[in-house]
């Protein structure tokens, strides 16, 4: 085993990363795995968030994209990315092919997690607000944290569910994980939860207000606005909502 010490990377100005594969997760969302050197990893807590810079139509342009890998894994990185038609880095990204380099920037600290901030964590995302929480839930349940996971997530229909085999073989695998499904348009026979968020599904689905518990919170800003004035109905504390 190499006792080689590891690189940690982090820079303000863009550098090129290589696209080394790609995965399919859904009908618009693919997973993009990018080359780091063998003994280097991103300096990043679990939420931290890159930007990728493109040149789209002569104008520079950068987004914000959290790492969908765990921190710490070094040789690579992942990034998992919805394409969206107005969504001008989205797809560029989605263009791309192995073997063709991205230029990216930081990693930037986020809403992020610090091991032991919490005994119970909620998981409140929309859609693609999923990105930022896959890989603080990937590390918690990796280092086996003394941590209860609750896990909400809102999609339009059962094939925009990002990682949906991932979620199910977690609940499987690990008692301290909870997963909640709410869809727009449910198939027939969907037996959790339907239309949008609610104050009630987030009561029901995530742990109670107090000094051990926080939720993370990310999605469309319209929704996003909406619960987190119900998470402090409920009785969660400005500062236990952390939107990445």
């Amino acid at each position: 085993m190499s006792s080689e010490p590891v690189t940690r990377i982090k820079s303000k100005t863009p550098l090129p990363y290589e696209l080394t594969a790609i995965h399919h997760d859904t009908h618009d969302t693919k997973t993009f795995c990018f080359a780091l050197p063998d003994d280097a990893t991103l300096d990043m807590l679990p939420g931290d968030f890159l930007y990728v810079h493109a040149t789209i139509d002569g104008k520079t342009v950068k987004r914000p994209y959290t790492p969908s890998s765990m921190p710490g894994a070094t040789g690579y990185f992942d990034l998992t990315v919805k394409r969206y038609e107005s969504g001008v880095v989205s797809k560029y990204l989605h263009e791309r092919e192995p073997g063709d380099t991205v230029l990216m920037s930081g990693p930037n600290p986020g809403g992020h997690w610090v091991d032991g901030m919490a005994k119970q964590v909620g998981f409140v995302a929309g859609g693609t607000g999923i990105t930022p929480m896959i890989s603080i839930i990937r590390w918690i349940l990796a280092q086996s944290l003394p941590v209860e996971l609750f896990l909400v997530f809102a999609n339009k229909a059962e094939i925009d569910i990002i990682f949906r085999e991932e979620w199910d073989e977690d609940v499987r695998e690990h008692a301290s994980f909870h997963c909640y499904h709410v869809l727009d348009q449910p198939p027939e026979g969907w037996s959790q939860g339907t239309g949008r968020i609610t104050e009630d599904i987030l009561r029901e689905h995530l742990p109670p207000p107090g000094p051990d518990a926080v939720v993370f919170l990310c999605g469309p800003p319209s929704m996003t606005d909406a619960l987190e004035t119900a998470l402090k109905v409920i009785g969660h504390s400005e500062q236990a909502i952390i939107l990445p």
